[in-house]
C-alpha cells in the first residue's frame, strides 16, 4: 500500500458519516483525529449515546474531539495541535471559518446532491418529495456561504419511482463513501478541478433543501395523488409523515404516522380524504387524480405496524382525516 503523508481530520456524526471514514481509514490514510457532536441522552432511559462515528473511531483508536462549541479556545488548541493538512466534513454541523480554514489545504464537504441544486440539511428527503428523477453527491471546498464552495467532483445517483429516504440514503452513502475517497487521492496529488457553483447556475436560484420541522411532515390530503406519494416516500422511515385522525363522536385526535404506501392513478368521485376498508386488511385513502393505498403505519404511542394489524386494533369507522 503506497504511503499517505496527508494528516487529515474527520469531521462527522450520524450513520451516513462512518463509512466515508472507514473507507479513508482503509485505504491507508493518516486520520489524526475525528471530531463528532458530544454525546447526549436518548431513549426512555435518556442514557447518554455516542454518535455512529465516536463509536467507530473509538473502535479504530482514533482521538475524538467532542467540543460543544466551535470557537472554544480549549478545543481551538486541540485541533491546531493536530496540524491536519487537510479536513473533511460530512453530515456535520456548520462551521465557522476559524475551524474550516485552519488546514493549509482547506476543509473538503461531502454533500448528498448535486450542486448548486438542494443545499441545506435535508437534501436527501427533499430530492424525493420534489419528484426528482436524478439526485447524487458533491465533494467541495467549505466558504461561508452553506453549501456554496467550489465543486470538485460528482456523482449522479438514478432515483427510482418508488425509492424511499432510507433506500436512498445507503446508496448516496456508498456512493458518498467512494467519491470522497476519489477526492482525497486527487487532492495529495495537487491536480484537481474546481468549479465555481455560479457557473452551473447560470443566474438563476439554487433549489434549496432545508431542515425538516414537524409541520413539513403532514400529510394534506387536498394534494394530487403524486404530492403525496412523494411526499410519503420522501419521508420514509425517518422522519416519517403524519397525518391525523378525528374521532366523529368525541372530536378527540389522534397522529397517525404513514410508511408505506402504494398508488393508483385515476379519476373517482370521491371528496378528498375519503377511505375505504376493504376486507379488513386495506385502507384506500382518495385523493385528487387517484387512490393511495397504505400498507404501514404507526399510531402514536405504538410500534411501527402493517394496515391489517392497525385495522384490527383501532376502530377506524369512528374516525376521519383532518385535512
Amino acid at each position: 500500500m503506497a504511503e499517505h503523508k496527508l494528516r487529515i481530520v474527520y469531521m462527522g456524526t450520524p450513520d451516513f458519516a462512518v463509512l466515508p471514514l472507514k473507507k479513508i481509514i482503509e485505504a491507508g490514510f493518516q486520520v489524526v483525529g475525528v471530531v463528532t457532536n458530544p454525546d447526549k441522552p436518548a431513549g426512555r432511559g435518556q442514557k447518554f449515546q455516542e454518535s455512529a462515528v465516536k463509536k467507530y473511531a473509538r473502535e479504530v483508536g482514533l482521538k475524538i474531539l467532542q467540543p460543544e462549541k466551535f470557537r472554544d479556545e480549549h478545543f481551538l488548541q486541540e485541533l491546531q495541535a493536530l496540524k491536519a493538512d487537510l479536513q473533511l466534513v460530512v453530515a456535520f454541523k456548520m462551521l465557522p471559518e476559524v475551524v474550516w480554514n485552519m488546514p493549509p489545504l482547506g476543509t473538503v464537504n461531502l454533500h448528498a446532491s448535486l450542486l448548486p441544486d438542494y443545499r441545506g440539511a435535508a437534501p436527501i428527503n427533499r430530492v424525493l418529495m420534489n419528484g426528482e428523477r436524478m439526485t447524487g453527491v458533491t465533494t467541495f471546498l467549505l466558504r461561508q456561504e452553506v453549501d456554496t464552495g467550489n465543486i470538485i467532483f460528482q456523482q449522479k445517483v438514478e432515483i427510482g419511482a418508488d425509492m424511499t429516504a432510507g433506500e436512498l440514503h445507503d446508496i448516496l452513502m456508498e456512493t458518498g463513501a467512494d467519491l470522497l475517497l476519489k477526492t482525497v487521492e486527487t487532492i495529495e496529488k495537487d491536480d484537481y478541478p474546481l468549479v465555481d457553483q455560479r457557473n452551473l447556475l447560470k443566474g438563476r436560484e439554487a433549489i434549496m433543501a432545508p431542515k425538516i420541522f414537524k409541520e413539513d411532515m403532514k400529510i394534506h390530503w387536498d394534494w394530487e395523488i403524486d404530492r403525496i406519494y412523494n411526499h410519503i416516500r420522501g419521508l420514509s422511515p425517518f422522519p416519517a409523515a403524519w397525518t391525523e385522525l378525528k374521532n366523529k363522536h368525541t372530536g378527540e385526535t389522534v397522529s397517525l404516522k404513514i410508511f408505506k404506501a402504494d398508488k393508483t392513478e385515476e379519476q373517482h368521485s370521491h371528496c378528498p380524504g375519503e377511505y375505504a376498508i376493504e376486507h379488513k386488511d386495506s385502507l384506500s385513502v382518495f385523493v385528487k387524480k387517484g387512490i393511495l393505498h397504505i400498507r404501514e403505519v404507526q399510531l402514536a404511542g405504538k410500534k411501527r405496524m402493517s394496515v391489517s394489524e392497525f385495522l384490527k386494533g383501532f376502530h377506524l369507522a369512528d374516525y376521519f382525516f383532518t385535512h
